[in-house]
């Protein structure tokens, strides 16, 4: 075995749809081996790792193959050891024919990184055919005039060895009138002439049998024979000649069947049967060819299809014999012109799908394309679609690889459909496709994203234990594991909210469930954050804000803050007996600590001692007189009145008031102010911080009111007379009971001061009058003080 290292510089160019561009210069270095034909199967053609200066294993790790031109696997190749083997034997005649020298071409193609070698092995021919003529017997008529000297051409023997080991010789059996004479053509092929050393008697001799040797210069020499029948005939003493010696045509590979190639033409001098030409093929290059020809018009005529990529050249030998048996022969050389008629050939050698998204530039596929055709039809330009992300890169001979763009995203695309287009330059063109399938694999880069940027949740309050309030989603474009997602309550920064024991999550379906009932009164809303988290790696996650509104129910009756129903002895409100219509009695206040709606109070006189006495104004709870008060009304009178809220269904509580009629006791005017209504806030937790400062007000004004009216008023009475007035246990209501909409009848203070002019026992009062004050009444007691104005005066807050 011959092994050397050739470096041979290639060129190839890519030919583009639109332009033509030339794409540079691609060198690459032969790895040349050399063996001799017939050599058995499992030869050791030569060990690839060592002659590329590779590792033991590295062609195993980096898949390296072997590919030969129609992938027909002639080698064998051990990745572990590097050993190229020969799967089977290689028969010189069958895989080159004629050609010499016999190289095989072979690519050694390496992945990770993707890397080609050439290969080249060339076969060298031994003698393993013996020479063969196209019949067992020739028949040469020669006339006996022949003189001696003439030559006679003889049909050559065949041999498919080439060189030193195809036919070298030809020999005659031993005879008194003939001689072989070995002749070279222009191609090295040897054929015989047969050349008369003495004159024929056909007399003496009719016919004689030669036996024709071809002998071959192999080692050891092998020959065939033929026998050669001469008839000797009367004399003809012209010859047939032809026009031209040499004939040369071209002919389209795609001519039909009987197509005319071309008419010969020869002239003989004699007349009658010996003037008479008869045309026939006498031998070509090729044992069989494809041509007939006309033996009387020359006519030479397509027998059979060409085929321009097995031959592209034919050269015929006619022969033109007169009546005689005399004969001279021509050439034609037939040349084959290329038609494009060979598709592009594409085979796929690496495939690699999916791909993972994200991933920098990654090679797709690798693959090599082929034409069999020669010149521009044998020219190919390689394209794909251009809307796709992906690029081909021509990387050796005709070896294309097909890569990645940038990095992919399998959210927008996760599969792609890559029509490889080969295309040849011919006319018309030939176009190949070949479609191959890219999945893309997901890789864990999207977050989860909830349908909505906040949620709110409205929760009735009251609600049932394990009560589902609302759903959150959320959604993930990735998929498999990477959108798999699961919520959960995140940790709120509020320490005095108790989340864990409010609410809880389904983890799978983002299903919020109130995990106690809740009240409106203690608490209205509450903010908290669900997380979304998938099951990547690493996982990602998202958060969403969730507010929780709970609804008021109508689950607080009305409190009457005034008059206490609850006090040990019943408040008694003063009516003076000369009362106009319309005088305010008193006024009762409630308040609901239900919200909205259900804290609307409206009063309903329901029972009262002198029907028609008495009128409540629905809205406000002010008690007033209906109509002029007679002697005959009773001085005593007991009004039950009704406060109801506008739930549903409403709740209501009752109210039982106690009126004093009294003589003497007029009635001071003193007008009104408007009043005013303190905002009240929509946060309840802030409303007793409201109430205990507008107790606070309530408290200094009063104190200023008591220091104007010493200033204003001197009291001129002498002696002071004692007046029982409503008693009320001291202290205050329960912080808890406020009004929450503001719409209650907490919204001013009344203020009376009795002034007494008789003695202290008669009871007669001097004046009762009124004080409006716009603070919000928060203590429910009365309190009886000595009035500044007069020594004989009371104020009743």
């Amino acid at each position: 075995m011959e092994t050397a290292r050739v470096k041979t510089p290639q060129q190839r160019q890519v030919v583009f749809l639109t332009i033509l561009l030339l794409l540079g210069e691609a060198g690459t270095e032969a790895i040349r081996y050399s063996m001799p034909e017939e050599t058995e199967s499992g030869y050791l053609v030569a060990n690839l790792a060592k002659d590329l200066g590779l590792k033991v294993g590295e062609l195993a790790t980096r898949g390296a193959r072997i590919h030969h031109r129609g992938n027909k696997e002639l080698l064998q190749l051990d990745a572990e050891d590097g050993n190229l083997l020969l799967k089977e034997k290689l028969d010189r005649e069958d895989l080159c024919g004629a050609t010499e020298p016999c190289v095989l071409h072979f690519q050694l193609i390496l992945k990770n990184p993707v890397q080609f070698f050439q290969t080249d092995l060339q076969l060298t021919d031994i003698n393993d055919h013996s020479p063969e003529f196209p019949h067992r017997e020739m028949l040469l008529t020669i006339p006996e005039s022949a003189q001696p000297g003439t030559v006679f051409p003889l049909k050559a023997a065949q041999d498919p060895d080439i060189g030193s080991n195809a036919v070298q010789n030809y020999t005659v059996s031993l005879n008194l009138h003939f001689h072989v004479v070995t002749h070279s053509r222009a191609d090295g092929r040897k054929y015989p002439e047969l050349v008369l050393d003495r004159a024929l008697d056909r007399e003496e001799q009719p016919e004689l049998t030669l036996t024709l040797t071809a002998v071959d210069g192999g080692s050891p020499r092998r020959s065939g024979t033929t026998t050669v029948h001469v008839e000797v005939v009367d004399i003809n003493d012209n010859a047939p000649q032809f026009v031209q010696s040499l004939y040369e045509v071209q002919v389209p590979e795609n001519s039909p069947l009987d197509a005319l190639v071309l008419t010969v033409s020869a002239r003989d001098l004699d007349v009658g049967p010996y003037g008479n030409v008869a045309y026939s093929l006498f031998q070509g290059g090729e044992v069989s060819q494809p041509f007939v020809i006309d033996q009387v018009t020359g006519e030479i005529h397509l027998s059979r299809e060409l085929d321009f990529e097995v031959t592209n050249r034919y050269n015929i030998e006619i022969a033109a014999t007169d009546g005689g048996g005399l004969s001279s022969k021509c050439t034609v050389a037939v040349h084959l012109l290329d038609v494009n008629d060979n598709a592009p050939e594409l085979t796929i050698s690496t495939l690699t799908s999916p791909i993972p998204e994200n991933s920098p530039e990654t090679v797709v596929a690798v693959f090599s394309v082929f034409d069999l055709d020669s010149g521009d039809n044998g020219r190919m330009v390689c394209s794909i679609q251009n809307d796709l992300p992906f690029l081909l890169k021509s990387t050796f001979e005709n070896y294309y690889t097909l890569v990645t763009e940038g990095p992919l995203d399998r959210e927008s695309k996760s599969e792609y459909n890559i029509t490889i287009t080969v295309s040849d330059m011919g006319t018309p063109r030939l176009t190949t496709q070949h479609t191959i399938t890219v999945q893309v694999s997901d890789v864990n880069d999207n977050t989860p994203a909830f349908t909505q940027s906040s949620y709110t949740l409205f929760v009735q309050e009251n609600n049932s234990p394990a009560l589902h309030i609302g759903t959150i989603s959320a959604t993930d474009s990735d998929s498999g594991s990477n959108a798999h997602i699961t919520y959960s309550l995140l940790p709120t920064h509020d320490l005095k909210l108790p989340l864990s024991s409010l609410i809880s999550i389904n983890a799978d379906n983002g299903q919020l469930f109130a995990l106690r009932a809740l009240d409106y009164e203690a608490l209205q809303s509450f903010e908290f954050l669900v997380g979304a988290t998938d099951q990547g790696s690493p996982a990602l996650s998202s958060q969403v804000l969730v507010r929780v509104l709970v609804l008021d129910a109508n689950d607080n009756a009305p409190f009457v803050l005034y008059p206490l129903q609850n006090a040990s002895a019943p408040c008694t409100e003063l009516l003076p007996r000369a009362a106009e219509p319309g005088y305010l009695v008193t006024k009762v206040v409630a308040v609901d600590r239900d919200s909205g709606q259900n804290a609307w109070l409206s009063f309903q006189l329901l029972k009262a001692t002198e029907p028609g006495l008495f009128s409540v104004w629905a809205h406000n709870g002010e008690v007033r007189t209906s109509r002029l008060l007679s002697e005959r009304d009773a001085p005593k009178h007991r009004l039950l009145l009704l406060v109801k809220d506008n739930g549903d269904p409403p709740r209501s509580a009752s109210v039982t008031l106690h009126v004093l009629l009294v003589d003497g006791f007029s009635q001071p005017y003193l007008p009104l102010p408007e009043v005013s209504r303190d905002s009240v806030q929509d946060n309840e937790d802030l409303l007793t911080l409201y109430l205990v400062i507008a107790l606070a007000s309530v408290s200094s004004l009063f104190l200023l009111t008591v220091l104007l009216f010493v200033g204003m008023r001197l009291c001129r009475r002498a002696r002071a007379a004692s007046l029982g007035g409503c008693s009320a246990p001291e202290g205050h209501f329960p912080g808890h009971l406020v009004d929450i909409s503001g719409t209650g009848t907490l919204s001013q203070s009344y203020q009376y001061e009795v002034c007494l002019t008789g003695d202290s026992g008669t009871g007669e009062f001097k004046f009762l009058k009124p004080m409006v004050s716009n603070l919000l009444l928060q203590d429910a007691g009365r309190e009886v003080k000595e009035s500044p104005h007069c020594r004989d005066s009371f104020v009743f807050n």
